[in-house]
């Protein structure tokens, strides 16, 4: 029976999923499944005769897990000396390079490439023809504003997976060159780029089965709306929406110490380190610096919801993109800071506004109270009660709520659950398909979970369950797994959507 410690979960077990400890899977995916029995065996007394209480509000769910990001006093001391520089400049848009192509969800693949992890790399501290935007106290955050990381113990090695493909996707570094239908596709790709008015309908129909890497960094600016179809208007375009990112830099980040921002802007600051913690480029201050800035101009402009906790990994799967332009391989360990400085702006900027575009169609999401969530995962729970009796049943026999494990799912779009490398191919389809990151999204949770009905059901007791749904083994998942669930979800969404009583009971 439940017990009145099951309503303590969240706050008394460090290492349970949710909280702010480097735990499996809560910033990264998870680790080696042969891990998995360590980590178990260490949890196993702090959650013995562990029970879940049905929360009887959203807000009881939050109350029991708002402080599941509380940091230490020397944390917030730390924050309080000052805050990061801001960089500044200007660039036009810079041409495609041909490098490696991404397979669709009908090739196979083969295993991942383990490369040695190294230590991240430090920019050079120079200011570079007097577009260094400088803030009060620049030097002394930027060494205490690490200190975090510094606290957070050390983690099981894993292997090191290439961030964007595996070996299979990638046509360079002496991987096997491109089959034939795959130059045929971004032949394809090319042919509805350079046409003077891009076919955006054609474009999706091609990018739901995977967009070749060459061209996906303009391919995500199209489908995203941040590009005009026409050919003529994009370097226009660019430009001007460029500009007005820096200018919203120049006219409100200075106020990120004020009292209006400050909390936001600390909470920001302590976000960002915890974005993908195992990957060296996440972990340079230069793009730590991006990300800063790119979230709090984000949330001042959007004042309904402001910053919320999850907003932050939304930016990754853009910046690795457009960072691709300019990097062969081997971007996890790459400096950022040795690109040029117009360089770094442009990808800066188009992230921001690429990701905008994004929050614009699930701000619902990050409104107080988060009703779209609640609504998604609510959806969800009668979804699968239709999909699959057997694992909805074995949930309520054992008191597990879909809001223990699925609402990380639609806050951070199942980014924390997936490597990135597979969340950047999700999002190919994402922003091909209509309403991808809201309604297609519940279809791809619900083909996701079911993956996993035969662990599910294996399992006989709550406490084995939430630790099997907060760290589902897919460490090793590229291209072939990711196009297996999507035409799963797509089949669900093909026999459900339209369909409200189907299978219902």
């Amino acid at each position: 029976m439940a017990t009145d410690n099951a309503a303590n979960f969240w706050r008394r077990n460090a290492k349970v999923p949710g909280s702010v400890q480097p735990v499996y899977g809560a910033q990264h995916p998870p680790l080696d499944p042969r891990l998995r029995r360590t980590y178990l065996k260490e949890t196993k007394l702090n959650l013995n005769n562990l029970r879940t209480k049905k929360a009887s509000s959203f807000h009881e769910f939050a109350r029991s897990t708002n402080d599941a990001w509380d940091i230490d006093d020397e944390e917030e001391e730390d924050f309080l000396s000052a805050p990061r520089p801001a960089v500044a400049a200007r660039s036009n848009d810079s041409e495609l390079d041909s490098r490696s192509s991404a397979a669709d969800c009908a090739e196979t693949t083969s295993d991942p490439q383990d490369e040695a992890p190294s230590d991240p790399l430090t920019p050079d501290d120079e200011s570079l023809n007097g577009t260094v935007l400088k803030s009060n106290s620049e030097d002394n955050l930027s060494s205490s504003g690490r200190s975090s990381l510094q606290k957070q113990p050390s983690l099981p090695v894993r292997p090191v997976i290439p961030l964007v493909a595996r070996i299979s996707d990638q046509n360079s570094s002496g991987a096997p060159p491109m089959t034939i239908r795959e130059k045929s596709r971004l032949d394809k790709f090319r042919q509805l780029l350079s046409s003077p008015s891009a076919d955006l309908d054609e474009l999706r129909k091609h990018s739901w089965s995977g967009i070749p890497r060459e061209v996906r960094p303009v391919t995500w600016r199209l489908l995203s709306g941040y590009l005009p179809a026409n050919t003529e208007r994009r370097e226009q375009v660019l430009q001007r929406k460029r500009e007005e990112y820096f200018g919203f830099i120049e006219q409100y980040y200075d106020s990120r110490t004020d009292e209006p921002h400050r909390d936001t802007y600390r909470q920001i600051h302590i976000d960002i380190p915890r974005t993908n913690p195992l990957i060296p480029l996440f972990q340079q201050p230069a793009v730590q610096e991006v990300f800063e800035r790119i979230l709090f101009i984000w949330a001042i402009r959007h004042p309904a919801s402001g910053y919320v906790q999850g907003i932050n990994d939304l930016v990754t799967p853009f910046f690795v993109v457009f960072l691709s332009e300019f990097v062969e391989d081997d971007m996890e360990n790459f400096d950022v800071a040795a690109l040029p400085l117009e360089t770094q702006r442009n990808i800066e900027a188009d992230s921001f506004w690429c990701m905008s575009k994004l929050l614009d169609g699930i701000q619902d999401n990050y409104t107080f109270a988060q009703p779209g969530i609640q609504n998604k995962v609510k959806a969800l729970e009668e979804l699968i009660g239709r999909i699959d009796e057997d694992v909805h049943l074995h949930f309520c026999r054992y008191e597990v709520e879909y809001l223990q494990f699925a609402f990380r799912w639609m806050n951070n779009l199942l980014m924390r659950e997936l490597p990135l490398r597979c969340t950047i191919r999700l999002w190919d389809t994402y922003q091909a398909e209509s309403e991808g990151f809201s309604l297609f999204h519940l279809y791809v949770c619900a083909a996701f979970l079911i993956k996993w009905r035969k662990d599910i059901l294996s399992i006989a007791d709550f406490q084995g369950l939430l630790m099997l749904l907060q760290n589902l083994p897919t460490i090793h998942w590229g291209n072939e797994e990711v196009g297996l669930l999507l035409a799963e979800a797509y089949r669900l969404k093909y026999m459900f959507a339209d369909a409200p009583s189907h299978y219902k009971r």
